[in-house]
């Protein structure tokens, strides 16, 4: 991508630790990998090769999108796969000097294909823990398919129950993707209900292409921790101030946004007028291997589009920290290692 970034500037965002709070596993599978892993377990693609799969990246909104995504996630078969899978994505996160990932996985997209819940957990637990030996502090999150019932997330919840128990180090929360439109945040207060009474982690997709509503419903019946994507609450003033006023953080995925065109240039992205209005902005990748670029391009692209200043892109990373669901010690230090870096030589 050309950038007209300032060289020091462009440095810094490259090499300065971050979090990733917004990354969406299987959205991380590269073509690449897809045909590998076909081959390895005898899967037939609808795609004849890796240049034809690329050129069906034309996506008009979430839906066209997802549809390619499932069709992708259909190569995950074994543990090996979901550890392949999670290895990479690692590796490009330690290269953008990720420092801490809070990684997404849609457990019904396995489940429903006859793949157990077990085997993506322990696959994605692997590949993470030799990430970590690598520097990559990780969270995992289970995100429920809002297109699917209630019924069919209050099922896979209750089959997870023994993984929160089992890997209670790493899965800590519960998140809401998939398709938007229709789905409201408040067709899913009872499975939320039952992950806050275990003291789980609470995240949820609102306000990328549903409505200001769905972001109220998220903070007011699901009580999220996090709002992810939560881009059109601008359209609200008062869910603005709101939203400063908690510090409650939008995990913003500008590729993302363009791609599925949430904007149609990424010059009228309102990532700059709620950090302006003291809304906890962070920058994420969400499905990069669809979206054009893992986290350090999303930041290229976004700063070059908006003309962010240096303090501006110093408290999105910062603001990364702050919303991690980390202990006080371990955001304490990464600031600090964030401080060393941006207000230092630059180096790392």
């Amino acid at each position: 991508m050309t950038t007209t970034i300032a060289p020091t500037l462009a440095d810094k965002v490259a090499r300065a630790p971050k979090a990733e709070l917004h990354i969406h596993i299987e959205g991380s599978l590269e073509p690449e990998l897809i045909f590998r892993l076909a081959e390895r377990n005898g899967v037939t693609l609808p795609y004849a090769s890796i240049d034809a799969l690329r050129a069906a990246y034309a996506f008009t909104d979430l839906q066209s999108f997802l549809d390619i995504y499932y069709a992708g996630a259909s190569v995950l078969l074994t543990e090996q796969d979901f550890y392949d899978m999670t290895m990479a994505y690692a590796e490009r996160a330690l290269a953008d000097h990720v420092a801490h990932t809070e990684i997404f996985f849609d457990p019904q997209t396995h489940t429903e294909r006859g793949v157990s819940i077990d085997v993506v957990v322990a696959g994605i637990e692997r590949a993470l823990a030799d990430a970590e030996k690598q520097g990559l502090s990780s969270k995992l999150i289970l995100c429920f398919l809002r297109h699917l019932s209630e019924e069919d997330a209050l099922a896979t919840f209750d089959a997870a129950l023994p993984l929160f128990e089992r890997y209670r180090h790493r899965l800590i929360g519960v998140g809401l993707d998939s398709s938007e439109r229709g789905h409201p945040p408040s067709k899913f207060e009872r499975v939320f209900a039952k992950a806050r009474a275990l003291g789980l982690k609470l995240v949820a997709h609102a306000g990328e292409e549903g409505p200001p509503s769905y972001i109220y419903e998220a903070l007011d019946l699901l009580k999220v921790d996090r709002v992810d994507h939560g881009v059109r609450s601008i359209e609200d003033p008062a869910l603005v101030a709101r939203l400063a006023d908690s510090r409650v953080a939008l995990t913003v995925c500008p590729l993302s946004n363009l791609k599925l065109c949430v904007f149609d240039d990424l010059t009228k992205h309102t990532l700059k007028e709620l950090l302006d209005r003291g809304v906890a902005v962070t920058v994420n990748s969400d499905d990069p291997a669809y979206f054009g670029g893992y986290v350090n391009t999303n930041y290229f692209a976004i700063i070059e589009a908006l003309k962010l200043t240096d303090t501006e892109v110093y408290t999105t990373v910062r603001n990364s920290f702050e919303a991690s669901f980390v202990t006080p010690d371990e955001r304490a230090a990464l600031i600090a290692r964030l401080d060393a870096h941006w207000h230092g030589d630059g180096a790392q």
